[in-house]
């Protein structure tokens, strides 16, 4: 077995682990080519990582202002209106919202900002005369705690120089924008933000049954790998907005699994589920369950397509017993004619924090925390192998029905 020195190489599994209003948080990034001689790490965890083999977990924490600058006032701009030149895809002026992130870009004026720079802001206050955008990393002012999870170490062939990676930058690009401004809540439902470009009734788009996997083998492992750790074996599952399969891990033994989707066909062909019923949730968005019916629901890459998300979460509170687990899973993929407008506006971790949104409105779950999964190389089987260097990305939200008092 090898050990890490700086004359090999490794497939590292970086957690980014942290908290923010009663919020826990796990970004993920998998690193599959580490160069201990080239690559940037900072000193003291690549020196715990040296002499480390396939199956170790270093673990490293830092205080604020260690690996991510304190917030600084003076990255904070205030911006009138008319310096905002942003527009969204269907060519209506962009207004940013409070607690929203932005390219920076759209600004004009700011020392420092130029067209096309893509780099986030955050619009943390707005009034008649313009807004202020906050610079600041959205991590600023937090202590963070990597876990280096070792998954191979092996030989590498000889040196001839490249691009150094620093692997911490990687990892922190994203994190933080999942969660609130000071505690306020996000505004991220203001104007036609849940209408859709199809607005048609949806049982003529899902009509048709689609046996497909809607993101690849990878990505759907990290989602079975995620349910299998929160939801106990013995429980009631509910899979809500289901299809013809599950994503729940094959080892997990449960007392029922029930469908509730939009296609029979689908369902049917569903080996996992013991019932499931056809159900349209934008149209009647009270589920046809008892309360305290399931100890777990599972919602897979679908909670994009809720017109009525407020009604629905709310229900799902309903029919949860006291202390069973929500969990909302999703990647960047969707139908384009069906997702509602918001989700497509939102950075990848943003809309980690609009489902965090949805599951506070509902007043009735604790324990919140999101998870994060990106950088797994693409399976070489996959049809997309060709043209997507990596497999698609995971995000999760999950929660815990409050229990009695």
């Amino acid at each position: 077995m090898y050990e890490i020195n700086e004359d090999r190489l490794a497939s590292i599994e970086f957690h980014l682990n942290w908290e923010k209003n009663d919020v826990r948080h796990t970004d993920a990034v998998y690193a599959q080519r580490v160069n201990f001689w080239r690559d940037l790490l900072p000193q003291p965890l690549h020196r715990e990582l040296m002499g480390s083999v396939a199956g170790d977990t270093v673990t490293q924490t830092y205080k604020s202002g260690d690996l991510v600058p304190l917030p600084d006032q003076k990255q904070t701009h205030d911006v009138p209106h008319g310096s905002v030149e942003g527009r969204l895809a269907d060519g209506t002026t962009l207004v940013p919202n409070y607690g929203r992130f932005y390219p920076r870009g759209i600004l004009r004026g700011v020392p420092g900002v130029y067209r096309g720079n893509t780099e986030p802001f955050r619009c943390v206050d707005t009034d008649p005369a313009g807004i202020r955008a906050d610079f600041n990393h959205p991590l600023a002012g937090l202590d963070l705690r990597f876990d280096a999870h070792i998954m191979d170490v092996r030989e590498k062939f000889d040196e001839h120089g490249g691009t150094a990676y620093d692997w911490v930058e990687q990892a922190l690009a994203g994190p933080g924008m999942q969660s609130r401004y000071n505690g306020a809540a996000t505004r991220f439902f203001d104007g036609p933000a849940l209408e859709r470009d199809d607005p048609d009734d949806d049982r003529r788009f899902y009509d048709q049954a689609r046996m497909v996997p809607h993101i690849d083998e990878r990505a759907i492992a990290t989602i079975s790998d995620l349910y299998g750790r929160l939801i106990s074996p013995g429980a009631r599952v509910l899979d809500l907005m289901s299809s013809w399969t599950s994503h729940l891990p094959n080892d997990l033994e449960t007392a029922s699994v029930t469908g509730l989707g939009m296609n029979a066909a689908e369902l049917a062909a569903n080996a996992r589920l013991h019932a499931h019923d056809v159900h349209d949730l934008n149209k009647v968005p009270r589920l046809p369950y008892p309360d305290a019916s399931f100890d777990a629901v599972i919602c897979t890459v679908s909670v994009e397509y809720l017109i009525r998300p407020f009604e629905v979460f709310a229900d799902v509170a309903r029919v949860l017993a006291p202390g069973g687990v929500f969990v909302v899973t999703f990647s960047d993929r969707w139908f384009p004619p069906k997702v509602i407008r918001v989700w497509k506006e939102l950075h990848p971790f943003e809309r980690m924090g609009m489902v965090l949104e949805l599951f506070r409105q509902a007043e009735q779950f604790q324990s919140l925390a999101t998870f994060s999964s990106q950088g797994w190389p693409r399976p070489i089987n996959d049809k997309y192998a060709d043209r997507m260097l990596f497999s698609d990305p995971v995000f999760g939200v999950w929660g815990h029905r409050r229990t009695l008092a």
